[in-house]
């Protein structure tokens, strides 16, 4: 018997809303036209233009790590498989790995290098909290790790480990590798690779950068690469393997078929970012961020973080004991068109400020969205409050004091 042809297929265009959503919650995010473009471009995966696309692809991809000396490579996959690639090539099965756990994600770092095989110890971090350093000392003194992995941006939960740097420098001390997930960090606010020492640093394109999901990027330093290319196991990971992406990211040479079309749109996201500067980028996504939290808490509502632990590229929205936050995200896209995120447990809704998310017309919107969607489910806020509050500090912080 042969299997038939299914009934009643429908077109993309059929499937999705006439007017289009705005994605404001924790990625992807809105892509620029030039990157939507050249996603659109497929070229030979081996040819002389790629080899020029990627050269371009590392070296600007060392400016927005910051660092002058790491090992560029991009991952045909998520920002979890630029994770799984860290851990997979530089935790062994005889490893200790101390994991600093916030939430969710810090929390997958932890899971992917026991599935590894490795001695993991978690160091959980109270709800809201960010990682003490002092707290990092006393675990390392007592555990003795030979890896330690961490987030800069929690997003489950919206915490920023804003002492990152103390961290980092304290288990270099103990001679341990550093791992740093800035999936949803990177170009959005102050990081430094060099400068702080960090060993693996992984990003996702569909958060900061602004690119499509599905490609990422991470930089090893130079004591990690030199402790990958000291293994001699056979890794698991065939196509996670660092030695063999090396063979197309430096040697021009066939591992697999790579995402092509993707590489292209990170170039150019890459290239945006470089032509606003990190510099003036950070200020746009600090500026856009406290203006939206300064319209929430005008409407009337509480932020689920609070400062200094607060992250900013993620925003964290306490929802109202008598509001569903299912019905709240369903009345936002089917009523406003905008998209924000729900939570990983805690009664949370959070709203995305990463890239081209932030942009004042983007934060009217959503604002507007969601008052207007709390109001109907009864929750009366004062919206036009909010709204003032969000213009009025978007006035006033063209020009913010960078931290």
């Amino acid at each position: 018997m042969s299997i038939q042809v299914p009934n009643n297929l429908l077109s993309i265009d059929d499937i999705l809303p006439d007017e289009p959503l705005l994605m404001m919650g924790a990625g992807p995010v809105p892509i620029p036209a030039k990157v939507a473009a050249a996603n659109g471009i497929v070229i030979n995966h081996l040819g002389d233009t790629m080899a020029q696309v990627i050269d371009q692809v590392k070296q600007m991809a060392r400016y927005v790590f910051q660092t002058d000396k790491g090992h560029i490579l991009g991952v045909a996959g998520p920002g979890s498989a630029a994770m799984e690639m860290a851990i997979a090539n530089l935790v062994t099965p005889t490893s200790k790995v101390l994991s600093v756990c916030n939430g969710f994600f810090s929390g997958r770092l932890a899971d992917m290098a026991q599935r590894i095989g490795a001695n993991v110890q978690r160091l959980s971090i109270d709800e809201g909290l960010s990682a003490c350093p002092q707290r990092v000392r006393e675990s390392i003194l007592q555990f003795n790790p030979d890896v330690l992995t961490i987030v800069q941006g929690e997003t489950s939960n919206t915490t920023c480990n804003h002492q990152l740097a103390e961290i980092v420098k304290i288990a270099k001390e103990h001679n341990c590798l550093v791992i740093v997930d800035a999936v949803c960090t990177l170009s959005t606010m102050p990081f430094y690779m060099d400068d702080w020492g960090v060993d693996a640093v992984i990003t996702g394109g569909q958060k900061g950068l602004s690119c499509i999901p599905g490609v990422s990027l991470i930089s090893f330093s130079e004591q990690a690469w030199q402790f990958i290319l000291s293994r001699k196991d056979q890794l698991k990971h065939w196509c996670l393997d660092a030695k063999l992406a090396d063979q197309f990211w430096y040697k021009k040479s066939y591992h697999y078929t790579a995402p092509v079309s993707g590489i292209l749109a990170i170039h150019e996201a890459l290239r945006l970012v470089c032509t606003e500067t990190l510099e003036t980028r950070f200020a746009r996504h600090q500026t856009s961020s406290q203006a939206l939290q300064a319209g929430i808490e005008g409407m009337g509502l509480d932020l689920y973080v609070q400062p200094p632990n607060r992250l900013n590229s993620v925003v964290g929205i306490a929802v109202p004991e008598r509001i569903n936050a299912k019905a709240l995200l369903s009345c936002m896209s089917a009523r406003h068109k905008v998209e924000i995120s729900g939570s990983f447990g805690a009664n949370i809704v959070r709203i995305g400020q990463m890239g081209e998310q932030c942009r004042a017309h983007n934060l009217f919107r959503t604002l507007h969205a969601l008052g207007t969607s709390m109001n109907a489910l009864g929750q009366r806020l004062d919206l036009p409050l909010g709204m003032a509050a969000l213009e009025a500090r978007l006035a006033n912080l063209e020009q913010p004091i960078l931290s």
